[in-house]
């Protein structure tokens, strides 16, 4: 049984204990043990088959290296933040019975990472020069913030909001004052609010007010400039339904601090946006925030296949049979052939060593994953306008 306690996610105990699968596979165990059966076998993890020009983040390696952790299998993977459109991105060598129960969560660590890091890029390639922090942890369980936040990163967004979060995967989270803080106040009273958040708040804390809650976020503004010495930036997070033209208003305080001589506050924007709004407001804008667009991404529909039983290619129906490797060739394109025949010309095979025998062999570093995913966009051609 699963321990249960006050929050319904499942713990470390439970995915170790191979309790965070589908009740089948348990069946599936029952079955292969029952008749005496237990192939080697080769299982792939696709989302698509062949490649179709729309690419995707792999993500979620440093959990599925981990999972397979003492295991008596071999799993090769692509490299964290490698982009793919089709084929593999890992592979799990063993006999079936050792590792039948893991599939469910296997899937699980990619597919949601892989999403998330996926939407991030998009986001990051949307306004290039703009900060673009993640907020969107409050979207989500917050048993899976890290996976957000980390995700984030890989997809190559500036900082995160998340405490626990940033503690887990190493980061230090950020985050200036909510509407709550300047309502707490009362109306009337921003001055006091900002105020207190000035006195209060560390150094190497950012000096950002947010100035539309009670009334036209100019005047808000200028008030808080007026109110905060060394102020850094003003935030405008005006509700959707409030704030008519966004970059009217965005345009509107830039000129309004410009010709006032604080050319050197930043405008930084956050509610509900997505690369469509960066890309449109990043002329106006110095930064951003983006919530739900990244921790709300669809998971990735990655499937695991045996493509192999004891040494002879096999698959079901609309599978590819045979052990497969994936390429990349100098001019962005993205191959997969079988592993036992010569590869494309001038393409180098993306498969990586991931776990030997039950041992990690790889290191996970989210710069490297966020450099890798970077410069795999520009050599691809991801989200180019």
């Amino acid at each position: 049984m699963t321990d249960s306690g006050p929050f319904d996610f499942l713990g470390v105990d439970a995915i170790r204990a191979e309790r965070a699968t589908d009740a089948y596979f348990d069946r599936t165990v029952e079955a292969l043990e029952h008749a005496g059966k237990d192939p080697h076998v080769v299982a792939e993890v696709t989302a698509d088959q062949f490649p179709d020009g729309e690419f995707e983040v792999l993500a979620g390696l440093k959990d599925l290296a981990h999972l397979f952790e003492g295991y008596e299998v071999d799993v090769e993977a692509l490299p964290e933040g490698q982009l793919f459109d089709g084929g593999p991105v890992a592979r799990i060598e063993g006999d079936y019975l050792e590792f039948c129960r893991l599939e469910t969560a296997l899937l699980g660590f990619l597919s949601h990472a892989s999403a998330i890091a996926t939407n991030a890029l998009r986001a990051r390639r949307a306004a290039p020069d703009s900060t673009v922090l993640s907020f969107g942890s409050r979207h989500v369980h917050p048993a899976i913030a890290p996976v957000v936040e980390r995700g984030a990163l890989i997809g190559g967004l500036d900082g995160i909001s998340n405490v626990a979060a940033g503690e887990m995967i190493g980061r230090e989270a950020g985050g200036t004052m909510p509407h709550a803080l300047v309502l707490s106040f009362g109306r009337g009273n921003q001055e006091a609010a900002w105020r207190a958040f000035d006195e209060a708040v560390g150094p190497d804390v950012p000096r950002v007010a947010l100035c539309d809650t009670f009334t036209d976020e100019v005047d808000e503004t200028l008030r808080a400039v007026e109110t905060i010495e060394d102020i850094d930036s003003v935030r405008l997070d005006t509700t959707g339904s409030r704030r008519g033209d966004f970059r009217h208003i965005i345009k509107e305080v830039r000129w309004e601090l410009d010709a006032r001589g604080h050319d050197d506050i930043g405008v930084f924007v956050s509610g509900g946006l997505g690369p469509d709004q960066l890309r449109e407001l990043r002329d106006v804008a110095d930064g951003f925030g983006v919530g739900g667009y990244v921790s709300n991404a669809d998971p990735v529909d990655f499937a695991l296949d045996i493509v192999e039983v004891d040494g002879q290619p096999t698959s079901k129906r609309g599978k590819l049979a045979g052990v497969k490797d994936v390429y990349r060739t100098p001019d962005g394109g993205h191959h997969v052939a079988l592993a036992d025949r010569p590869g494309p010309v001038d393409g180098e095979s993306l498969m990586e060593p991931l776990v030997r025998d039950g041992e990690i062999v790889r290191e996970f570093d989210i710069e490297n994953a966020a450099r890798l995913a970077s410069q795999d966009a520009d050599a691809v051609g991801f989200a180019s306008e």
